[in-house]
């Protein structure tokens, strides 16, 4: 790694005060610079982490309201919905489950809350 770092065991050897050998590597590990700027993360670095990993946590779900292509009312509905969900006018299927996300019906129109 460092040849410095080699020295340390050699250093503790001697008789000098153990407060100045570490204040004297600490003080050369302040100085190394970090690769990348872990408190400003890019947006694209954010993106790829677990939601729980992010500078900040947070969920990935959200709501929707979507619009039935048939009687143009408009349904809450989760984005992560394990259920099948339909409308409750006219009984049209407005989104079927996946794995993960919901997946909406073709027609349906939808904004995000």
């Amino acid at each position: 790694m460092y040849p410095i770092f080699d020295n340390f065991q050699k250093l503790l050897t001697f008789n000098f005060p153990k407060t100045i050998i570490y204040c004297f590597y600490f003080h050369f590990l302040l100085l190394q610079v970090l690769v990348q700027d872990l408190l400003h993360p890019t947006a694209a670095s954010e993106a790829r982490k677990h939601k729980l990993k992010t500078l900040v946590q947070g969920p990935r779900s959200y709501f929707l309201d979507v619009k039935c292509p048939g009687c143009l009312n408009i349904t809450t509905v989760f984005s992560h919905a394990q259920t099948a969900v339909t409308c409750e006018s006219c009984s049209t299927v407005l989104c079927t489950p996946t794995g993960g996300k919901a997946k909406l019906s073709e027609g349906t129109s939808f904004r995000r809350k």
